[in-house]
């Protein structure tokens, strides 16, 4: 239904961003809105999720990022809830490149992704992927936030207990969330 959605963001929750646009505060699901500023103008790529019991908005920060997503979407088994966390990452490559080479143990490390549909992921797009991979973080430093993102993308608070001590707190929230999402993945 919408294809972008220019605004300021209004407002940042782990799991959502709130943008202004005329006006108008659309709530959108984005994989890590750490990525985003306050106040600050951008430009969402849009998919609209139309359910009898529900309309959400998911957004992207890039045209790519969104093509991925409704790849992953696709998928027999797996929702839009279930995807974003795949595009969290910030790495799209290493997500394509495990799936052309059937790494189904690779896929499972993602929150809510089991051995059948990892299997499914692989049957239904090995040799559809021609994605580049984007950098989707840009966000300061803070320990709460990381936190609360990692909630966001569905991991457990004992999981995040495990690695977070491992994580260093210096750098910015982007490398800290990249940092432990790596590490759930390993």
């Amino acid at each position: 239904m919408y294809g972008y959605i220019k605004g300021r963001v209004m407002e940042i929750d782990p799991n959502y961003i709130i943008i202004d646009n005329n006006g108008i505060g659309y709530l959108i699901f984005v994989p890590n809105p750490y990525g985003f500023s306050i106040g600050k103008e951008y430009t969402i790529y849009t998919y609209s999720n139309i359910r009898e019991d529900e309309y959400s908005l998911y957004g992207f920060k890039t045209k790519e990022e969104k093509e991925f997503f409704l790849k992953l979407i696709s998928v027999k088994g797996l929702g839009p809830k279930m995807a974003l966390p795949i595009l969290a990452t910030g790495s799209i490559s290493l997500v394509s490149e495990a799936i052309e080479n059937e790494n189904i143990n690779y896929l499972k490390k993602f929150p809510k992704i089991g051995d059948k549909v990892a299997k499914q992921l692989v049957l239904d797009l090995k040799g559809k992927l021609n994605v580049v991979s984007t950098g989707m973080f840009k966000k300061e430093d803070h320990s709460n936030e990381l936190t609360d993102a990692l909630i966001g993308l569905g991991y457990k608070q004992s999981d995040i207990k495990k690695i977070i001590s491992k994580i260093d707190s210096t750098k910015s929230l982007e490398e800290q969330i990249k940092e432990a999402l790596k590490l759930f993945l390993k």
